[in-house]
C-alpha cells in the first residue's frame, strides 16, 4: 500500500498533488512488480524519492528544456514534469521494458511536457540536445558528465542529484571535468523546509570547446 503523501508534499506540488499522489501509487504498484523500485522503498517512496527529486525544480529557469539522462523510473523527470508544468522534459533510458513503463505512466498521468526516449545517452548526440540535463545517482560524475555535456545546447548545465558525498567527488573528479569544458560548479541544497535531509546537486556548467578544423590554426 503507497504510503500518505507528507504535509511537505503540498507545498512542492500545490494544485497537482493528486497527481503527484498518483504517480507515488503507480511506482508501489507497478513500479516495484516491473523492478524500477525496491519493495523496500515503498514507504518512503514520498520523501526519498518523489519529493527528494521534486525539491531541484529550483535549478531550472521558466519553461526550460532539459534531458533526464538514465530515467529509470521517471527520477527526477517525471517528478518534475508534475511539480513543474512549464518545463519541457525527455526522459532517456535505454531498457525497452523501462521505456513502456515510463511511457504508459506519462499517459497515465496526462502529463503532456514529457517525452521518453529508448537508448543510451551517446546515441542521441546530434539527434537531442538542451541548455539543461539531469541525472540521479547514475554514475560517478566524470562518467556522468561524459554522457550529458555532448547533449548540452552549447553552453549549458547538468545537474547532477548526489549524496553527502557530493563535494569530495567534485574536487576529486575536477581535473577531468576541466577537460570537457567545465566553466563553473556548485553544490546545491534543496528543499531544507520539507525534507528532514536536503537533496544535494552538483551544478556544473560546461562551454564544449571548439574543434579546429583539420589543417587550420586557431588564430
Amino acid at each position: 500500500m503507497p504510503p500518505a503523501a507528507p504535509s511537505g508534499a503540498a507545498a512542492v506540488f500545490g494544485d497537482r498533488l493528486l497527481t503527484a499522489t498518483r504517480f507515488v501509487e503507480i511506482l508501489a504498484d507497478t513500479g516495484v512488480s516491473h523492478g524500477l523500485i525496491g519493495p523496500r522503498e515503498v514507504p518512503r517512496l514520498w520523501e526519498r524519492h518523489v519529493l527528494n527529486c521534486a525539491v531541484i525544480e529550483d535549478a531550472f529557469p521558466k519553461g526550460a528544456k532539459l534531458i533526464d539522462v538514465g530515467s529509470g523510473a521517471g527520477l527526477p523527470g517525471i517528478a518534475l514534469a508534475i511539480s513543474r508544468p512549464d518545463l519541457e522534459i525527455h526522459l532517456v533510458e535505454p531498457m525497452q521494458r523501462r521505456t513502456d513503463w515510463l511511457t504508459a505512466t506519462v499517459t497515465d498521468l496526462g502529463l503532456g511536457n514529457v517525452t521518453v526516449h529508448r537508448g543510451r545517452a551517446e546515441e542521441f548526440i546530434g539527434v537531442l540536445s538542451a541548455p539543461w540535463v539531469t541525472a540521479r545517482a547514475v554514475a560517478r560524475i566524470a562518467k556522468l558528465a561524459r554522457w550529458c555535456v555532448p547533449l548540452l545546447d552549447g553552453r549549458g548545465t547538468v545537474v547532477a542529484m548526489k549524496g553527502r558525498s557530493a563535494q569530495e567527488e567534485l574536487d576529486a573528479d575536477r581535473r577531468e571535468l576541466n577537460k570537457l569544458g567545465l566553466v563553473a560548479d556548485a553544490v546545491t541544497s534543496h528543499g531544507s523546509t520539507v525534507l528532514d535531509e536536503p537533496t544535494l546537486t552538483l551544478d556544473l556548467t560546461f562551454q564544449p570547446k571548439t574543434r579546429v578544423a583539420k589543417g587550420k590554426k586557431k588564430r
